[in-house]
């Protein structure tokens, strides 16, 4: 594997880290709020990103690539009501979807077709993490100043359960 590629993959690793830290923060936000079911479904959106860094991970164990950890940065974003977590997330989830889009452009220039084809997975998912974090916010912004309207859709993102992904490597 081209060295660039190995390190590229190697961050990622902790940018998904960094990923499922920073949705935990949103998920302590929204406890400390009182809207449990939001705070279900970042929690779940953690163990997700903690996956994607898993994946990663193993990927590069596969291909007898050592992996170097780095420290994980605290969560950083702006606080205020309760759609700037989810605004701040769908900015993540576009930050994250460039920094993909940047490895694979490295494969796709390095012809490492395994790695396209791992990525094509990270690509389609990202595509899909953009587009639930969208629709959160328009939710939100539809029915979160009516109280009714809160506590169907905090009832809605409680009910979310943890899929772990299906991706053979």
């Amino acid at each position: 594997m081209d060295q660039k590629i190995a390190d590229l993959i190697n961050d990622q690793i902790n940018k998904e880290f960094y990923s499922a830290y920073l949705y935990l923060d949103f998920a302590n936000y929204y406890a400390s709020v009182g809207l449990d079911g939001f705070e279900n479904w970042y929690r779940i959106q953690a163990q997700e990103e903690r996956d994607h860094a898993l994946l990663f991970y193993q990927y590069l164990q596969n291909n007898d690539i050592k992996v170097a950890f780095q420290a994980i940065e605290k969560p950083d974003w702006e606080r205020g009501d309760n759609t700037a977590p989810l605004k701040a997330g769908l900015q993540h989830e576009k930050y994250v979807t460039s920094l993909i889009n940047n490895i694979y452009a490295a494969a796709f220039d390095a012809k490492d077709f395994r790695t396209m084809q791992l990525l094509d997975w990270f690509i389609k998912e990202q595509g899909e993490e953009e587009k639930n974090a969208s629709d959160l916010i328009t939710k939100m912004e539809l029915f979160g100043s009516d109280a009714k309207g809160l506590y169907m859709l905090n009832s809605e993102l409680g009910a979310r359960v943890y899929t772990a992904p299906s991706l053979t490597l």
